[in-house]
């Protein structure tokens, strides 16, 4: 079956290249393209589309004003197409709080960046899109949850592993929100360009309890603090004569991603064994699922979010079905459910 999408981007350039990767796959077809927020809620009236590509910065009514309305009055999925800067991915948080699916970069006409990849991955999102469970914005963001009470030293032997990917960033929120302040370390993989994941820190470190951080390299994990994998390297723990600290690389992306899921929960199986403690959330496709497996396989417990609470079941679904879920819980329920374990 044909995915109908529609686009909505004030420039023209765009609007024809954006179409031209969208029609070139056999299963998805623009049928319109508008430069703006009021034709674009005409042509949604006459054309029913399936899924939207709307950009960030539009003139009459720009695209979280829009996607605001769109949400409140006539809630359907959304791609955001964004700028590659901190403006942009400030801006793009914000529409996913706001309810849109997944967001993607523009296309970079520049050497190193190919545009046959970018039109896969775009077509990708298109479709995990279509696929997705819409969620209903809050109505009003911000850490509306009660302050989660102090562990009082129970666990401090235990870190805690964690990846997501399509609808991540508000089911990590939403998770970390419930996470007190002297949790145990958290290491994070959330599929992301470099240029978002220093304003996803920052966002998350404004919200929750536990100091959030992007990973450098080379920091000492310790209690109280998460550490973000930067878009452009993988993360891994490693074992010092001190302690454990984190560790980037510049190798291949595994699973198509860098950073990937399964390097860091490789590396929790491989050094933190029946101490380590991993999550996997929300998110299209496999990564993390053979990590995770070989996670519980060296001891550690394992927490999978339920079908019901994804935005997409890919990650957590793929975990399941090898063995790799010792635990499928909720994602209203993760984070009481996994501090409740840790004294296993």
């Amino acid at each position: 079956m044909t995915i109908r999408v529609l686009v909505i981007d004030d420039s023209a350039v765009m609007r024809k290249l954006l179409t031209e990767f969208i029609n070139s796959q056999p299963d998805l077809e623009v049928v319109g393209a508008a430069p703006d927020a009021p034709m674009a809620r005409e042509m949604i009236k006459t054309l029913n589309p399936d899924v939207l590509t709307l950009d960030v910065a539009m003139p009459k009514m720009d695209g979280l004003e829009f996607l605001e309305r769109l949400m409140r009055l006539r809630p359907m999925p959304v791609v955001m197409v964004s700028s590659f800067t901190e403006a942009g991915s400030e801006t793009t948080l914000k529409a996913l709080e706001l309810g849109a699916v997944d967001f993607i970069g523009k296309p970079r006409m520049e050497p190193g960046h190919s545009l046959e990849d970018y039109a896969h991955e775009l077509a990708d999102k298109i479709r995990a899109a279509k696929a997705a469970r819409l969620r209903r914005p809050p109505a009003a963001s911000g850490s509306a949850l009660p302050a989660p009470p102090a562990l009082r030293g129970s666990a401090s032997n235990k870190i805690m592993f964690v990846g997501a990917s399509t609808g991540g960033t508000e089911a990590l929120k939403h998770f970390l929100l419930g996470m007190p302040a002297d949790c145990p370390p958290i290491l994070i993989v959330q599929h992301m360009p470099e240029t978002f994941t220093a304003s996803f820190a920052k966002r998350l470190d404004s919200l929750c309890a536990p100091r959030v951080i992007e990973s450098r390299g080379n920091e000492k994990v310790e209690p109280g603090t998460v550490y973000v994998a930067p878009g452009h390297s993988h993360m891994q723990i490693r074992k010092t004569a001190s302690g454990f600290v984190t560790e980037l690389l510049q190798t291949p992306p595994v699973n198509r991603h860098r950073p990937a899921v399964d390097v860091l929960f490789h590396s929790a199986a491989q050094l933190v064994g029946r101490n380590a403690v991993g999550v996997i959330l929300t998110g299209m496709g496999k990564d993390g699922a053979v990590g995770l497996l070989a996670m519980r396989q060296a001891g550690a417990h394992t927490y999978g979010q339920d079908e019901a609470s994804c935005v997409v079941y890919g990650m957590p679904r793929e975990a399941a079905i090898i063995g790799a879920v010792e635990e499928v819980v909720p994602l209203d329920d993760m984070s009481r459910r996994v501090l409740a374990g840790l004294g296993r």
